[in-house]
Parts: structure tokens; C-alpha cells; sequence
């Protein structure tokens, strides 16, 4: 894979959202904790608009891969992106997966990359590496 991840953007007051379609693992913490907001059915699918951005914000650090991603804005002051978790912890689930939270640096084909939550892939088979994209023994 080359140039930079493509994310999309969707916006609303106080808060922008980020999502990473190729790093989606379909967990469906989104879909089943703000239906409001996340429709897969609807386009587009995320309306940021359905719900406080506070309440929006903690949905979104559900999201165990990190394709969904949120930036909170108080004006004056500018942004407030997420704050990692405090220790790093890192779980193997029983496929081989290792979902990681807290204060991440990883190397990707784009580059370095800093981030708050992500699932790793623990067979090496990704296409997507680091990340787990469900096509090795550990995203089955």
C-alpha cells in the first residue's frame, strides 16, 4: 500500500470524526451504541449532528481498530483529539489478534504513525500491516 490512509471526514458542531474504512473490523461498537448516529444502512452513514459531541466522542473510543477517530473543537482554543489510555495495554484474543490501547507508535507502509487504539496482526498475513484486515488465521 502506498500514499497517505484514506479517511473521510464528517463534521458537526464541536466535533469531527474520522473514519478509516480499511482498518473497519465491523466490532459494531458504533452501530450498537449511537444507532442515532452510525447507520450503515443511511448515507451518509455517520451523521455527527444525531448526538452531543461529548456523548459522540465517547462512542467513537469504543471503536477497538481505531478506524473511527474524533476531534473534539472548543473554540477559542482550538482541538482536543483523544487522549490515549494510561498504561498501554495490549490483548491477544483467542485468534491470534492483538488489540492495543494507549499511547501507540507504529510503523506502516505510509510511514510512522502515531495512535490511540488499534488491532494488530498476529499471523503476519495482513495485507494491512501492522493492522489485522481479516485475511490471515488471526482475523478469522
Amino acid at each position: 500500500m502506498s500514499g497517505k490512509p484514506q479517511k473521510k471526514a464528517y463534521t458537526a458542531p464541536g466535533i469531527t470524526v474520522t473514519f478509516e474504512a480499511r482498518r473497519c473490523l465491523h466490532a459494531a461498537e458504533c452501530l450498537n451504541g449511537l444507532p442515532e448516529v452510525f447507520d450503515a444502512d443511511r448515507r451518509p452513514w455517520i451523521q455527527p449532528d444525531a448526538a452531543s459531541a461529548d456523548r459522540l466522542a465517547e462512542v467513537v473510543r469504543r471503536c477497538p481498530s481505531g478506524a473511527l477517530q474524533y476531534e473534539l473543537r472548543h473554540e477559542p482554543s482550538g482541538g482536543a483529539t483523544e487522549i490515549a489510555d494510561r498504561p498501554t495495554r495490549i490483548t491477544r484474543t483467542p485468534a491470534g489478534q492483538l488489540i492495543v490501547r494507549g499511547e501507540l507508535s507504529l510503523v506502516t507502509a505510509e510511514g510512522p504513525r502515531t495512535d490511540t487504539r488499534a488491532i494488530l496482526c498476529g499471523c503476519g498475513q495482513s495485507q494491512l500491516q501492522p493492522y489485522c484486515d481479516h485475511s490471515g488465521a488471526c482475523g478469522h
